[in-house]
């Protein structure tokens, strides 16, 4: 790298250059012989492209790791993708069917050639990106959940499961995504409020005395209802349980029944049970030993005949009408028929909650079909207690309740996916239907011959293993298991996990599970739960609201049309699309300009507190931007004051800043520490900031011009101090500062190290800063807080009087003690250069100070004599015009507030920035006339 820094701050100019550096060196992989510190990427879709959720969790772990390795611990971050079953089968399926192809033309083994076709060109995108973000991932060990050695240990764990009677084939109720056409988990199921109806419908009794009316969602179930519900405290029904009603159209017999399920205030109080297609029914169904019926194909069309599932019923016929049609014109027809029987008795508007696949956008069906499960009550229970009993820890604490929660209330999970893509199940069925769970098809077939006495022909099971199943192995499986490796000794349990808060159920609890089961141990020691972002305006990030930020968009730049092309891009309606358009042409009209990746990472950081929603606001990405350029000019103005053949390891001698900052270094090195320790990552990154912007770069740098400044007369000893100083506290601020903004950090270390004769090719090895708090110096902090308050108030005197910063301020001093003498006689050539003042002069006491302006520090009297200073007639021509113009604006707000009109009209937000303002203009209005009384004075 170059030593010059005369450019201009410019993240595009370093960050590949100090990437490529890392992975010339190798600095990601696991070295020295320190204590292991693992932390495992949760893996990304092999599909996807880092979005601001991966780039914030991407940032929190990187910043653990880099510190880690600086501490010299042995580091590994292990990194790779997850093969993203549905995701990555969409995606290849639109692919083919743009050329004319379909999956089941090509047939199972082409279609999964041309998937890992995809994945061998495509599918590293997001392990490219992450590098754009900084990741210092061991990329020499990324792993794929569908590569060889982690495909033989999900075989090897689900024959195992197995053998032990924890994983069972069953017909049950499961997310049915009828466009896909396979089961799917709740984390795949999207709900949202909807428009809908409320259909009534009267169902008659068989005896004829009379009829219920019940109220459905749903009306095209109905021919698979089993019975009708009533609260058994329904005072309306109590006489009507046990005996049966004629179901509309079919005009099969079904009971009435009493189950506390139902709400007796909503509708009519009388609930439609359709055990195999709802949920809650399917639990009625249960208890009350009714007949599961199913009445959809699998693409949610009517059947040709109702399949009984269990139990009887004497009539399947489905009326021929009906037969094969879609659900939801199957429901337009049945209401039809409905009410030309006479049972549609009313229909009102009603809105509802809808699930919908997050992949397809179709309604999700719930379906009553096999599936493979995993009877986790046993795992659970082990998962459960090494939590309570302090072996893994949840930050922030609450989280455990919540894993608590889920764990006490779990039940049995499916497992299996009706897909090609993924591990396939290894079952296979004989010629009767018997299963044979073997780890290899030459496995499979040796038992069945055993069983049949002969060999016999066999058929896998088509079905794949749900995306999780594989993800909750990962942790052991991706450091060698079932093989105990020296990666699995070494680096297993993990150090801690970083996630979400949304997939707590869905992948943390699984691991704990499954590696307390198969390792005997936990799979981490910590979890940290971090929020979930949101944009400046406290909304959730969503295509269709079009607020999404691309990391890569903020690190690169993007102009507004771009960025409009990209939003609107894919969006099928519209209307929609026009919407979003505007709004980003109106909120981005120059487009987003280029923050480069520290900036970023240093926002992320700092929104990082251990709160539920995260606000992400570009005006904080621009802040740190101009943060970075600070640290980047003040690394330019120290090297320039130490030149290339200054001595800087003669006799040093450290005036009061010099003690000052080193102190203040320390207590910043304690502080981040003790900040990452606890996951507080926000506060570690205020403290960097507010050392390097206020500590280092506005006070301590301008200290140092004092004794820098040519002929200062200061000593040779001093100089070399204050030189060494510079440079020093600012190499070990860099590398406190490294994990938050590494590329950054590594440009300039290497020629702050470099000046200082330091050894190392990269700050990613040199050792992270530890506080010596030894180091602190009392004394010097209180004469430099003097100081500060000295300079503050000439500042203050200087702002409030208009008085330009290139006018000399005399200055009269009067009361104070002992202690304020020494210190002004000591500091005094710090106070002249920042304050621009006269060498101040004591007062006696008693004596009357001129017309003065006055501010106190403690029990010392600082005065500014204002005679000569300042012209008192424009002064006050400038104080009338400006409390001119804030009387008229304040008038204007006050009327505008005084109507009616607009306090009902305007939003809540509006009329409250309005009466703010009325405060603000009134705070105002008071300075000038304190102004207006020291000008009287000089009168």
């Amino acid at each position: 790298m170059s030593d010059s820094l005369d450019r201009p701050f410019a993240p595009a100019d370093i960050e590949s250059a100090c990437y490529q550096l890392w992975e010339e060196q190798q600095v990601f992989r696991p070295r020295g012989d320190g204590a292991p510190y693992c932390i495992m990427l949760p893996p990304p879709n092999v599909t996807g492209t880092l979005h601001m959720g991966h780039a914030f969790q991407d940032t929190l772990m990187d910043i653990l790791i880099r510190r880690a390795r600086m501490q010299g611990k042995r580091t590994l971050w292990q990194p790779g993708t997850d093969h993203a079953g549905i995701a990555t089968q969409m995606l290849v399926e639109r692919r083919l069917e743009a050329q004319g192809e379909k999956r089941h033309q090509l047939g199972r083994s082409a279609f999964l050639e041309k998937v890992w076709q995809w994945k061998e060109e495509s599918g590293g995108n997001i392990s490219r990106q992450m590098r754009r973000l900084g990741a210092s991932c061991d990329w020499s060990r990324e792993r794929f959940t569908l590569d060889e050695g982690l495909s033989h240990a999900v075989t090897e764990v689900f024959v195992r499961l197995h053998e032990e009677g924890l994983i069972y084939r069953g017909k049950r109720l499961v997310n049915w995504d009828p466009v896909l056409q396979t089961a799917v988990s709740d984390l795949e199921v999207i709900s949202s409020e909807e428009a809908g109806k409320l259909w009534h419908i009267r169902y008659s009794l068989s005896d004829g005395s009379g009829s219920l009316v019940v109220a459905t969602t749903r009306p095209e179930t109905l021919l698979g209802d089993v019975a009708v519900a009533v609260h058994p405290e329904d005072e309306r029904y109590r006489e009507l349980i046990g005996k049966t009603l004629r179901l509309p159209i079919t005009g099969r017999e079904i009971p009435i029944i009493a189950d506390d399920y139902v709400e007796a205030e909503f509708g009519s109080g009388c609930v439609k049970i359709t055990p195999a297609h709802d949920f809650n029914d399917y639990q009625v169904g249960q208890r009350h030993h009714l007949p599961l019926l199913n009445i959809f194909t699998p693409d949610a069309r009517i059947r040709e005949e109702i399949e009984v599932v269990t139990g009887h019923i004497d009539n399947t016929a489905i009326p021929a009408e009906l037969r094969g049609l879609d659900r939801y014109v199957a429901r337009k027809r049945l209401l039809a028929l409905l009410a030309a029987e006479g049972s549609l008795v009313q229909i009102e508007e009603h809105r509802l909650m809808i699930p919908r696949g997050d992949r397809s956008q179709a309604v999700i069906e719930p379906y009553l079909t096999d599936q493979w499960y995993v009877r986790v009550g046993p795992l659970a229970e082990a998962a459960t207690e090494v939590v309570r009993d302090g072996r893994i820890r949840f930050v922030p604490e609450n989280w455990s309740r919540t894993y608590f929660d889920w764990m006490e209330r779990i039940e049995d999970w499916c497992i299996s996916r009706q897909l090609w893509w993924g591990h396939q199940i290894p079952a296979w069925y004989g010629p009767d239907g018997k299963i044979f769970v073997a780890r290899s098809a030459e496995e499979a077939q040796r038992s069945a011959a055993q069983h049949y006495g002969m060999p016999v022909p066999l058929e896998r099971d088509p079905d794949v293993l749900d995306t999780w199943f594989s993800s909750a192995l990962w942790p052991f499986t991706t450091l060698g298991w079932p093989e105990q490796t020296a990666d699995l000794q070494e680096f297993y349990p993990t150090s801690v996990l970083v996630t979400g808060f949304d997939i707590i159920f869905f992948w943390v609890a699984r691991m704990i599970m499954m590696g307390q089961h198969f390792t005997g141990q936990v799979p981490f020691h910590e979890v940290y739960v971090h929020g979930l972002i949101l944009d400046g305006e406290g909304q959730k990030m969503s295509k269709s609201k079009g607020n999404v930020l691309d990391p890569i968009d903020l690190i690169d730049g993007i102009d507004a049309e771009a960025l409009v092309a990209k939003r609107t891009q894919g969006l099928m309606q519209p209307q929609m699309a026009d919407k979003i358009a505007k709004t980003t042409r109106k909120d981005f009209p120059d487009g987003i300009p280029a923050f480069g990746t520290d900036a970023l990472r240093f926002s992320f950081a700092s929104i990082a507190t251990q709160g539920r929603d995260l606000r992400f606001d570009l005006k904080r990405v621009e802040g740190n931007r101009n943060f970075c350029n600070k640290i980047w000019n003040a690394t330019r103005f120290a090297l320039l004051q130490v030149p290339d053949d200054a001595d800087l390891q003669g006799e040093r001698e450290l005036l009061a800043p010099e003690r000052w900052i080193i102190g203040r270094l320390q207590e910043a090195e304690a502080s981040v520490n003790d900040a990452i320790e606890q996951y507080r990552f926000a506060d570690a990154a205020h403290v960097l900031y507010q050392f390097f912007w206020n500590d280092y770069c506005d006070w301590y740098i301008e200290l140092s011009k004092t004794v820098l400044r040519p002929e200062s007369g200061f000593s040779t000893a001093q100089i070399r101090g204050s030189r060494y100083t510079l440079l020093a506290v600012l190499e070990a601020a860099l590398r406190l500062a490294h994990p938050f903004l590494p590329f950054l950090t590594e440009t300039l270390w290497q020629r702050v190290a470099k000046r200082l004769g330091k050894e190392g090719n990269t700050i990613a090895l040199a050792p992270y800063p530890k506080a010596d708090l030894q180091r602190v110096d009392t004394q010097a902090d209180q004469d430099l807080d003097w100081l500060m308050g000295f300079v503050g108030s000439l500042r203050s005197i200087r702002g409030e009087m208009d008085i330009a910063p290139s006018r000399e301020l005399p200055v009269l001093l009067q009361a104070g003690t002992d202690c304020d003498r020494k210190r002004l006689q000591d500091l005094l050539p710090w106070l002249r250069q920042l304050a621009r003042c006269t060498e101040p002069q004591w007062l006696a006491q008693g004596t009357e100070a001129p017309p003065a302006a006055l501010q106190l520090l403690g029990d010392l009297r600082i005065y500014v004599p204002l005679a000569g200073l300042i012209d008192v007639d424009a002064e006050y021509q400038r104080l009338s015009k400006e409390e001119a113009r804030l009387r008229a604006e304040r008038e204007k707000v006050q009327g505008r507030l005084a109507q009616p009109s607009f306090r009902e009209r305007a939003p809540t937000e509006v009329v409250a920035k309005e009466e703010l303002r009325v405060q603000e203009i009134s705070a105002a209005l008071q300075e000038l006339a304190e102004q207006r009384q020291r000008l009287d004075a000089l009168r």
